[in-house]
């Protein structure tokens, strides 16, 4: 059973830094793309960054400069270090992850979400 375990979100200020890590873990027999994703009250799911196998990266006009995508390809993890957080970067985040499991079915994952909130 894959699972994608997040951990790092919290409560802020503005202009502070945050650090995200999701884990995967389960019959993994390959990982494709990593990302994130966030969804604040009342708006629709965005993609905030994503980062390919090779270490391709995609960002969000709205995070460019700020936010910084990795991957641990030995460890099956993505980290999102964020900072100069502003009040508008809040929201759930949420880890996906394109995963081949052990039965070599391939889908997306997600993790159960962390909560990053800046106050002003």
């Amino acid at each position: 059973q894959v699972q994608l375990v997040e951990s790092g979100g919290g409560m802020v200020q503005a202009g502070g830094s945050l650090r995200l890590s999701c884990a995967a873990s389960g019959n993994i027999v390959s990982i494709n793309n990593m990302g994130w994703y966030r969804q604040a009250p009342g708006k629709q799911r965005e993609l905030v960054a994503s980062i390919t196998t090779g270490g391709r990266r995609n960002y969000r006009d709205s995070v460019k400069g700020r936010f910084t995508i990795s991957r641990d390809n030995a460890k099956n993890t993505v980290y999102l270090q964020m900072n100069s957080l502003k009040p508008e970067d809040t929201a759930v985040y949420y880890c996906n992850a394109g995963i081949m499991a052990a039965d070599y079915t391939f889908r997306d994952y997600w993790g159960q979400g962390t909560q990053v909130t800046v106050s002003s």
